[in-house]
């Protein structure tokens, strides 16, 4: 199974208010996503002059630089001036956001984007369409526009992020022909945003966006890293293609090059991922570290924290011990250990921990 991955971080880490990149800062994260094998960045929405085209001159990158557009020629235009490689526009397809937005009947709507479809053409960059709202889009509706709109990827939105599963599972099994083609962008307002991305996987869909951290909209995207780390685990494997070896540590870096925040509990990136205190917790991850995690932190360059201190308990005093050298601890040594790991008012690296139980064990030869 493969999986495309379009990375959204630098246009929807804008969207959000008050937030905005430089175009030094823009430059430096592009290079690293680039860095992790990604297929295609989207660097943001020229017509907001927001300065795509200045990051477009300064990069030279494997992955195909995508900018978005609106259903207007200006739009398209501004795109092409950009220079970047893939011109992504997109028209609200739902009733609810067709009547709303752009107030055009289901066939108008089909016309305009046909007409947008040919105008961007003519630019000689690729193309690709895409659908605001369309997850909640008559599927009917949807296949007459695909059937309409001849572009390497036909793009469906979870723009408000109200699907499930589930129902993307059954959303995507009433769409006509190869699945390969769609590209899926979800939000986690319900907070399964990257659960939706492996379903729309499983269906056989061809690309996904996603962004660092998540960051994103409102609530957010879907993060990259959880996409990742996630697909790549179980029984069926999904191929990035994306280098994983130091993906921790690349998308840390992203998000410090713009300034982000990574909250401590933030699934796979956060500072408290891979850290364990839990005295029973600590205790069977010094024999098995598989006990108390989903997955080894370094395969994608995290780093796995056991902690000692007020909270360990005899069974992590006996097995430090025992990698100390002591084969056979005594009741005293395990008390002894644990007395001075209890006496530290914070808690310990296992570095640390083992120095002591080193220092234990050489006290009794």
């Amino acid at each position: 199974m493969e999986l495309s991955l379009l990375d959204a971080t630098l246009r929807e880490g804008e969207q959000r208010s008050g937030r905005s990149y430089s175009v030094d800062q823009k430059v430096a994260a592009a290079r690293k996503l680039d860095d992790l094998g990604l297929d295609m960045i989207q660097v943001g929405f020229p017509v907001a002059e927001d300065g795509t085209k200045e990051v477009c001159e300064r990069l030279d990158t494997d992955a195909k630089i995508a900018g978005i557009a609106r259903a207007i020629e200006s739009d398209i235009d501004a795109a092409a001036d950009a220079g970047v490689d893939v011109i992504q526009f997109s028209i609200p397809s739902s009733d609810l956001q067709r009547e709303h937005l752009i107030g055009v009947s289901r066939e108008e709507l089909k016309e305009m984007a046909v007409s947008t479809l040919n105008y961007a053409r003519d630019t000689g960059q690729e193309v690709h369409f895409g659908t605001m709202d369309g997850f909640r889009t008559d599927p009917e509706y949807l296949n007459e526009l695909m059937e309409a709109i001849d572009t390497p990827y036909f793009g469906i939105s979870d723009t408000v992020g109200a699907r499930k599963p589930g129902e993307v599972v059954d959303f995507l099994e009433q769409l006509d022909g190869d699945l390969s083609r769609i590209s899926v962008h979800f939000h986690r307002d319900l907070g399964v945003g990257t659960a939706n991305v492996l379903a729309a996987a499983e269906c056989g869909v061809g690309k996904a966006d996603v962004t660092v951290g998540g960051i994103g909209e409102r609530v957010g995207n879907v993060s990259f890293e959880e996409v990742v780390v996630s697909g790549s685990l179980g029984s069926s494997p999904i191929d990035f293609s994306i280098e994983v070896d130091n993906l921790v540590s690349e998308c840390k870096e992203i998000l410090d090059i713009l300034g982000e925040d990574i909250p401590p509990n933030k699934p796979i990136l956060g500072e408290l991922a891979y850290e364990h205190e839990s005295g029973m917790h600590t205790s069977a991850m010094l024999d098995d570290p598989d006990t108390f995690q989903a997955f080894e932190p370094a395969r994608f360059g995290g780093e796995r924290r056991l902690l000692f201190g007020p909270s360990s308990g005899k069974g992590s005093s006996q097995r430090l011990l025992e990698q100390a050298g002591i084969e056979d601890p005594s009741s005293a040594q395990v008390s002894n250990l644990l007395d001075r790991l209890h006496g530290f008012d914070e808690h310990v690296s296992l570095e640390r921990a083992l120095e002591l139980a080193r220092e234990e064990a050489n006290s009794n030869r």
